[in-house]
C-alpha cells in the first residue's frame, strides 16, 4: 500500500498499563479497521517545483519522533502504514495517486487517516483519497479547510506545492461540482493580486492573518463554524507556515506575521468537536530548518489535540 514500511515506534516507557499510555505504546502492529492511521508522504518534489527550500521529505520521520512519547489520556486506536516516497521530480503525480489510494482504503474501512507531509503537494494526494471514498461517492458533502498563509491556487505549467487547491477545484468542476474550500490565515504579502482573483473565481472563503489575532477569536470561530455547518466530510490540512516564525521556524516560507498558536489550536478544537472530520494532514515541516525541533513539536501537539478530542 505504501512504498516504505514503518519503523518501530519507540519512546519513554514508564511502565505497563493504560495509565502509562503514550503514542509509541499505543501503536498497533498492523492495519486495523476504524483506527487512526498514520501515513507519511515523503516528498520535496512539489516544493522544488515551486522554487521553495527543499527538506520537507524528512518531515514524516520528524513528526513521528515528536509524537511518539506524547502521553495519551486513552487509547484512540493507532496504526502506522509507513510512507509513500516520492523519489524525484518525475514521481510526484504517481506519488499523489499512491497516497490517494492509501487514504481511500483507510476511509472506506472507517478509519481516520493522519497524513504526515512532505510539502503541501501532499494536499492533492490527500484530496484524491477522500474524493474517491465511498462516503463522498454516496453523496457526503466534501469540505476542505486549509490553515495556511497561502491560497495554493497558482496557475502553473506543472503541479507543485503551490497548485493543489486549484487542481482540486478543477477536478471537482470536471465532475459537475464546486470545491467547498476555505482558508484561515492568508498573508496578503504572500499572495499576488492574481491569486486573490483566482480565489474569487473559485468561490474560496478566507480570513487574512490580520483578521486572526487572539482578540479576533470570536470572528474566527464564527467563520469556521459557518463552514463546518455546510460539510458532511471534512478534510483539514495544516500548512505549518500559517504559524508565526517564532513558533514554526522549520518551514520553507516562515511567516512574517502568522496566526497565533492559540487561534490555530481553537480551530483544531472546533474541527475535532464537529463530528465531520474525516481526514487530517500536516504539511511543510522542514527539519533541516527547524530550531530545537520547535516546529515538529508544535505540529505534534496539534495532531495530538485533534486525535484525542474528536
Amino acid at each position: 500500500m505504501t512504498d516504505r514500511a514503518p519503523s518501530a515506534w519507540t519512546g519513554r516507557d514508564d511502565g505497563p498499563g493504560p495509565e502509562h499510555l503514550r503514542w509509541h505504546s499505543a501503536m498497533a502492529a498492523g492495519p486495523a479497521p476504524g483506527a487512526t492511521t498514520v501515513i507519511g508522504f515523503a516528498s520535496d518534489a512539489g516544493v522544488v517545483r515551486n522554487l521553495g527550500r527543499p527538506g520537507a521529505a524528512a518531515g514524516p520521520d520528524a513528526l513521528r519522533g515528536a509524537l511518539e512519547s506524547l502521553a495519551l489520556p486513552s487509547d484512540p486506536g493507532l496504526v502506522d502504514l509507513g510512507d509513500v516516497v516520492v523519489t524525484g521530480d518525475g514521481d510526484l503525480e504517481s506519488g499523489q495517486e499512491r497516497l490517494g489510494a492509501a487514504v481511500t482504503n483507510v476511509l472506506d474501512d472507517g478509519g481516520l487517516p493522519v497524513v504526515l507531509g512532505g510539502g503541501h503537494e501532499v494536499a492533492y494526494g490527500s484530496y484524491l483519497g477522500i474524493a474517491n471514498s465511498r462516503a463522498v461517492a454516496d453523496g457526503a458533502r466534501l469540505g476542505v479547510l486549509n490553515l495556511d498563509a497561502h491560497f495554493d491556487l497558482r496557475v502553473a505549467p506543472r503541479p507543485s506545492s503551490g497548485t493543489p487547491f486549484r487542481q482540486m477545484a478543477q477536478r471537482e468542476a470536471e465532475r459537475g461540482r464546486r470545491l467547498d474550500y476555505a482558508v484561515v490565515g492568508i498573508a496578503q504579502p504572500g499572495n499576488t493580486r492574481a491569486l486573490f482573483d483566482e480565489a474569487e473565481r473559485w468561490g474560496v472563503r478566507y480570513l487574512l492573518d490580520d483578521e486572526c489575532g487572539v482578540l479576533s477569536m470570536p470572528a474566527v470561530e464564527r467563520f469556521v463554524q459557518d463552514f463546518l455547518a455546510g460539510v458532511d466530510a471534512l478534510y483539514l490540512t495544516i500548512d505549518l507556515d500559517v504559524l508565526p516564525a517564532a513558533v514554526a521556524p522549520g518551514v520553507s516560507a516562515p511567516a512574517g506575521l502568522g496566526v497565533p498558536l492559540e487561534v490555530i489550536s481553537r480551530v483544531c478544537d472546533l474541527v475535532a468537536a464537529s463530528g465531520t472530520l474525516r481526514l487530517l494532514d500536516v504539511a511543510e515541516l522542514n527539519p533541516s530548518l527547524d530550531v530545537d525541533n520547535r516546529t515538529a513539536r508544535t505540529a505534534a501537539r496539534l495532531i495530538h489535540r485533534i486525535v484525542t478530542r474528536r
